[in-house]
């Protein structure tokens, strides 16, 4: 009786901390690529693109295994940025502290959110999120702390325990390079842990994970939260790499982006966010001479995955080799 159950469990690759060796060697290839890129890439631009692989994995973590859509993660972004900048400029803190406090606001922010929306599922989800993130817009646009149009500038990088100076872009970049490989590392060990799949059960059959005792409205708070907690976390990192936090943090252009950046690469997947983050990223970057033209291009590469490659790059990816990438 026992037989199916115990082949089942050994056809399953073994794992450590989520990874199993298909997911260790694809993280082994990213972590060389972070140690050449600097030879080959411009390291600010880098810098940004790690900042956005920490945002698509916490907004992956809520679309892909918890199966909600947000339109509003970009008030979590824009909000964990302003309160980064504003903590180090005005009040004075630590790199530690001025990012403590970024992703603290995200998160009770997050909670707020969280436990207004949960109460809808689907399209009236993501509507209610989309409406309070333009509440969020307008107060970034009001408030005197923020700076209005101006935004708030001149935000100082510190050092790190006092120790290591961020002022210079090579301390600054593997700084965020070893942040950001230290995020994809909690990232998969957080979907692959009982909370994951538990995640991915209420995902699934939210009414199934109900009838076994989960209590599904709290799990989905949780994921919630910590979403908003990385969005923000992503979002202080960014306004210490470029000194300035602005109302395009806080915009619907940031969450809808976020949303193409894992839909190209894979939603439901760990490295989705990285290659999307790339692909989007680099198109933006290297053709930006062409200007308005770069909006027709990310609608067509958006057209192209919804339509031919629907579970984006890492998904067709993992199809075709048969592992869980």
């Amino acid at each position: 009786m026992d037989k199916p159950a115990v082949s089942a469990a050994a056809s399953r690759p073994a794992q450590f901390l989520g990874f199993t060796p298909a997911r260790a060697i694809f993280f082994l290839l990213f972590a060389a690529f972070v140690v050449v890129a600097p030879a080959l890439l411009y390291p600010i631009f880098l810098m940004k693109v790690y900042c956005f692989i920490i945002f698509a994995c916490a907004y992956n973590l809520l679309l892909g295994y918890t199966g909600l859509m947000s339109f509003g993660h970009a008030a979590f972004f824009g909000m964990g940025a302003y309160l980064c900048g504003y903590a180090a400029t005005r009040w004075g803190l630590p790199f530690e502290l001025a990012v403590l406090t970024g992703t603290g606001t995200a998160a009770l922010l997050g909670l707020l959110f969280g436990w207004i929306a949960i109460r809808r599922t689907g399209l009236y989800f993501a509507m209610i999120t989309l409406a309070l993130a333009q509440m969020v817009y307008f107060v970034a646009l009001q408030a005197p702390f923020t700076g209005g149009e101006n935004g708030i500038q001149s935000v100082p990088r510190g050092s790190v325990l006092g120790i290591v100076d961020l002022s210079s872009n090579t301390a600054l970049y593997w700084t965020v390079s070893i942040v950001v490989l230290a995020v994809l590392a909690l990232y998969n060990r957080i979907v692959h842990s009982p909370f994951g799949r538990v995640l991915r059960a209420i995902r699934n059959n939210p009414e199934r994970a109900m009838s076994l005792g989960y209590d599904v409205d709290r799990f989905k708070i949780a994921a919630f939260t910590l979403s908003a907690a990385l969005s923000g976390f992503a979002a202080s990192l960014k306004t210490v790499v470029f000194g300035i936090a602005t109302l395009t943090d806080v915009s619907t252009v940031v969450s809808t982006e976020v949303v193409l950046i894992n839909l190209v690469g894979g939603i439901g997947t760990i490295f989705g966010p990285v290659v999307g983050s790339f692909v989007i990223l680099s198109l933006e970057h290297f053709l930006a001479p062409y200007g308005p033209w770069v909006l027709l291009l990310q609608g067509l590469v958006f057209m192209l995955f919804v339509l031919v490659f629907r579970q984006g790059i890492v998904g067709e990816l993992q199809k075709r080799l048969r592992v869980g990438l």
